[in-house]
């Protein structure tokens, strides 16, 4: 199975990434998950045909021209989201795809466990005594943020905790402004989880510039356990997933996919808590 009609390899796997462009610079994450893609697709000499937009419309459009055109044999869909329609729109031009995230009907997906690691980060803030917690989170709309969401108020409820949450995109502007945010509250929090690392790092120069000690005032942890998160000071406890690793489990079922016969079940790597210098027992 290919994406042309004549079923001969283009050679590329279409992967459309619709975020800002400014934040592919400073955001580790997509980096290495391309790269972990690339490693294993270049054993069959395929290679990622890359293209960023801005928003879910211009993504469609692209799969619509990668179809017409017969520019991929396959592609790779990032980000799901509430109401999604790109499955459809896939099915719709015959365009074979490989879903990052929740399943969709019979496209192959590669699953993340979103639960257990929110849950281990609560577990390790309250067994420190934090009951204070916020939550930066990525874009509501995107279902891995909605997974984390519920995780979290589900585990907090048990130990009757009610967080904060609020909603960021990723980038250091939000993750900045938001902590800003959190630390002027009546009640600021002692602890605050954020979705990504570039927000987690935007959020400990907010917390310094207030005055805030990290971890002394403020304990902290990251999403994604980039070098940003190492070389921080203090360096950021984290949820580290094998990112390089992720990529190359998609790429495996890419490689099935186009192959025309099963694709298996796959999971990313589970996310493992890090405990470093960004979390201590709780000031109050």
């Amino acid at each position: 199975m290919t994406g042309t009609p004549g079923g001969a390899s283009t050679g590329a796997v279409g992967l459309v990434l619709a975020r800002p462009t400014r934040l592919l610079g400073v955001e580790p994450f997509f980096m290495e998950f391309i790269a972990g893609i690339e490693e294993r697709l270049a054993e069959r000499d395929l290679s990622v045909l890359l293209h960023v937009v801005s928003a879910q419309d211009a993504e469609i459009a692209a799969y619509r021209r990668w179809a017409a055109r017969g520019l991929v044999d396959a592609v790779v869909v990032v980000n799901r989201t509430e109401d999604d329609r790109r499955p459809a729109v896939l099915r719709e031009v015959g365009l074979p795809a490989v879903l990052v995230g929740e399943p969709d009907g019979d496209l192959p997906a590669v699953r993340t466990d979103d639960t257990a690691p929110i849950r281990a980060a609560l577990e390790h803030l309250v067994a420190a005594g934090h009951r204070a917690i916020a939550r930066v989170t990525g874009p509501a709309g995107l279902l891995h943020t909605q997974a984390r969401t519920t995780a979290l108020l589900a585990a907090c409820a048990e130990h009757g905790v009610v967080p904060a949450i609020v909603e960021g995109d990723y980038s250091e502007e939000s993750g900045a402004k938001l902590t800003a945010a959190l630390l002027e509250l009546d009640e600021p929090p002692t602890a605050v989880l954020y979705d990504n690392d570039v927000m987690a790092v935007a959020g400990l120069g907010a917390a310094k510039e207030r005055g805030v000690e990290v971890p002394g005032g403020l304990s902290i942890i990251a999403w994604d356990d980039s070098t940003l998160c190492r070389l921080a000071t203090p360096a950021l406890t984290t949820m580290s997933v094998d990112v390089h690793r992720f990529g190359e489990l998609v790429a495996e079922s890419v490689l099935e996919l186009i192959a025309g016969g099963p694709v298996a079940d796959r999971w990313s790597p589970a996310a493992v808590l890090v405990a470093r210098e960004s979390t201590k027992a709780s000031p109050a």
